[in-house]
């Protein structure tokens, strides 16, 4: 375990640069609650993240459907879910993008999102309304303080928010009992180590990864600052900055491995893609042959780590035992 890292450093410098003084403040609180609200209230989308290049959208979509141009959404929507009409529950939704895209390809559901960021679910409203969408609405809620309808959603989906509960099974108890009989849980998680805390091998992957990388596509997203090398997070930093993050995540796939049947289950990786695309993510985003090239060889070396090891990320279609 590590306490405190260079890596630690370097990302509260970037974290003011990127977001803002007004954020690296927002941290200097006993509130635990008010610390991770903090990191989900910003409704700009950031160059620095890998998930913005579409070309790691591609490789998810390709991996969880098989077809780089058929979503995830569109995916359940079709396969499982056709005509049909449902009650789908959607728990830590932020400003809903996913949970939106299913509202318009399914009119017939009744969509409930769930978050405790007031900021973020009006972004959602803004846009539900503007677009006249009638089978979507959103609950101001703090979930482990709300309670659940028993027997009553048809399915409930986690999207990149389960990795931020504690007390994995017993939170998964609640969710479990607000499903039909014939509900489905269905997640598109991170499941790695809990609080990024990857081990040396895993470190040492990444670095022979971004070697990969031509110098002047590691130049840090607004700065002038190079990313050499990555030094994996320190946990100090992890709980100060934001308590929840990844704070049970280990023990996600194998609790829902003992309460649910799997029905799907899709590895896409981000072992060493997140870290690796990390800050420098901007450059991606529009792609000329050299950059290409590069991605290749990541996504090929990140497939070829992969082969040996478990995924980070996991996308699961369950139903309850």
């Amino acid at each position: 375990m590590r306490i405190i890292t260079i890596e630690d450093i370097r990302d509260i410098y970037l974290k003011g640069i990127q977001r803002g003084v007004k954020f690296i403040l927002s941290k200097f609180t006993f509130s635990a609650k008010k610390r991770t609200k903090s990191s989900f209230n910003e409704t700009k989308r950031y160059g620095s993240n890998w998930w913005n290049i579409p070309s790691v959208e591609k490789r998810w979509n390709y991996l969880i459907t098989g077809n780089e141009d058929l979503s995830y959404e569109q995916y359940v929507s079709s396969k499982y879910f056709s005509n049909e009409s449902i009650k789908m529950l959607s728990i830590g939704s932020g400003v809903c993008s996913h949970e939106l895209d299913f509202a318009r390809l399914n009119p017939k559901w009744q969509i409930t999102c769930i978050d405790f960021s007031e900021k973020l679910l009006q972004l959602a409203r803004k846009i539900r309304d503007e677009e006249k969408l009638t089978n979507i609405d959103f609950l101001i809620k703090d979930i482990h303080n709300y309670n659940l309808p028993v027997n009553h959603y048809d399915f409930v989906l986690f999207h990149a928010s389960l990795h931020h509960f504690n007390n994995i099974d017993s939170f998964i108890d609640k969710i479990k009992g607000t499903l039909s009989h014939k509900g489905m849980l269905i997640i598109n998680e991170y499941v790695g180590a809990n609080r990024l805390q990857y081990s040396s091998l895993q470190l040492k992957e990444i670095n022979q990864c971004l070697k990969l990388i031509d110098k002047k596509y590691r130049k840090m997203f607004r700065t002038n600052i190079y990313k050499d090398k990555y030094y994996g997070s320190g946990i100090l930093r992890m709980i100060i900055s934001d308590p929840s993050e990844c704070v049970d995540s280990e023990s996600i796939i194998p609790v829902i491995h003992s309460k649910f049947t799997i029905i799907e289950e899709k590895e896409f990786g981000g072992n060493l893609l997140m870290p690796v695309l990390k800050d420098i993510s901007h450059h991606f985003v529009e792609l000329d042959d050299r950059k290409k090239e590069i991605l290749k060889n990541v996504f090929d070396y990140e497939d070829k780590y992969l082969s040996k090891h478990r995924s980070d990320f996991i996308f699961g279609i369950y139903k309850s035992k």
